[in-house]
C-alpha cells in the first residue's frame, strides 16, 4: 500500500504533523510519496519516493491531505480525476471535512487493515459561456459562487433549469452548493445544512433584496443557467471553491450540474457527520449557559 502526502506548509504545525504522521505510515508498512518540491522541507529517516505529483497520485492507493478544508478542497480536484480517496489531516482552525487531529494521527494504521469507513461526496460542473462560446469548465467540491464585482451596484440574476425560469433575483450573488458545501459559505448565507451523503443542489442567496428570499434543492441531475442581467460595463464574478475564475457580462451565462467526478473521504475515527456539526460549528453557543 502507497499513500501521497499533500500537506500545506503555510499552515502552523503542518511540518511536524507531517512527519508525524509518516512516521506512522512507516511503521504500519505503508509507502510514503511526496511531491519534489517538498524534498527539502522535511527531513525523515528512512525511503520516501519524491516525483511529480500527478505521476504519484495516480499511482497511490490513497492521498493523505495535511492542513484545513481549504487543503482537502484543493487536493479533491487532483484525487477525484484519478478516483483516490482521501484522508484529511486537520492543522487549521475548523477542519470540518477533515477526519483527524494531532492526537489521532496513530490511527493512520488502519489504512493498512482498510478498518475505516468511506463517505463518497458528489461535486459540481460548471461550464462558462461568454458571448455563446465555452470558455472553462470547472468542477467543485464545495460550491460556485457568482456574485457582483467589488464596489460594484448589486446585480440582477436569472436562474432557470432546463429552459424554465425558476427564480429572478436581485441580490449580491447566489451559491450553488454540494451537500458538503452546504456547511461552508451557504450555510453562512442562511442556507439549511446537509448530510453530505446525500446528493443534490443547494441554491442560496446571498443578501438578496427580497422578504421572502429562500434557499431551494434540486435533485443531482439537475441542469442550472445563470445568466447576469447588468449593464454593459457591469461585471460579475465566477467563484470556483474559493478561486476567483472569470468575469461574466450580460450576454454569457454560467450552466451548472452534476459532476462526472466524485471524491471519497475516509474517516478513520468512525465519528457521525452530525458529531462534527456538534462538536465544531455548535462550538460558539457551547458555555454562553455556564453559570446562568
Amino acid at each position: 500500500m502507497k499513500a501521497y502526502i499533500f500537506p500545506n506548509f503555510d499552515k502552523a504545525n503542518s511540518r511536524e504533523y507531517t512527519v508525524e504522521a509518516c512516521n506512522v505510515l512507516h511503521r504500519s508498512g505503508i509507502g510514503i510519496s511526496i511531491d519534489s518540491d517538498y524534498k527539502d522541507l522535511i527531513s525523515l529517516e528512512y525511503d520516501v519516493e519524491y516525483g511529480d505529483e500527478t505521476e504519484l497520485i495516480k499511482d497511490c492507493d490513497v492521498v493523505i491531505a495535511i492542513g484545513g478544508d481549504g487543503t482537502i478542497i484543493r487536493c479533491a480536484g487532483l484525487a477525484a480525476v484519478c478516483s483516490k480517496p482521501i484522508v484529511g489531516i486537520n492543522c487549521g482552525r475548523l477542519g470540518f471535512m477533515a477526519s483527524l487531529e494531532r492526537s489521532e494521527l496513530g490511527l493512520l494504521s488502519r489504512l493498512k487493515s482498510e478498518d475505516y469507513i468511506r463517505s463518497k461526496r458528489m461535486m459540481l460542473k460548471a461550464l462558462i459561456y461568454k458571448e455563446g462560446k465555452l470558455k472553462g469548465r470547472f468542477h467543485a467540491l464545495n460550491d460556485v459562487v457568482i456574485s457582483k464585482r467589488h464596489n460594484s451596484k448589486i446585480a440582477d440574476f436569472e436562474v432557470s433549469k432546463e429552459g424554465i425560469v425558476i427564480s429572478s433575483l436581485r441580490a449580491d450573488g447566489i451559491i450553488f452548493s454540494t451537500p458538503t458545501g452546504a456547511t461552508a459559505y451557504s450555510m453562512s448565507a442562511g442556507g439549511p445544512i446537509i448530510e453530505p451523503d446525500l446528493e443534490c443542489i443547494e441554491f442560496t442567496q446571498i443578501c438578496p433584496h427580497s422578504l421572502f428570499a429562500r434557499s431551494m434543492i434540486f435533485s443531482a441531475n439537475s441542469e442550472l443557467t445563470v445568466k447576469c442581467h447588468a449593464k454593459l460595463d457591469a461585471k460579475a464574478v465566477v467563484n470556483i471553491d474559493g478561486e476567483n475564475v472569470f468575469e461574466i457580462g450580460v450576454n454569457d451565462k454560467i450552466v451548472i450540474s452534476r459532476s462526472e467526478y466524485s471524491i471519497e473521504l475516509i474517516d478513520l475515527v468512525g465519528g457521525s457527520f452530525f458529531n462534527s456539526v456538534n462538536s465544531k460549528l455548535m462550538q460558539p453557543l457551547k458555555g454562553t449557559g455556564e453559570g446562568l
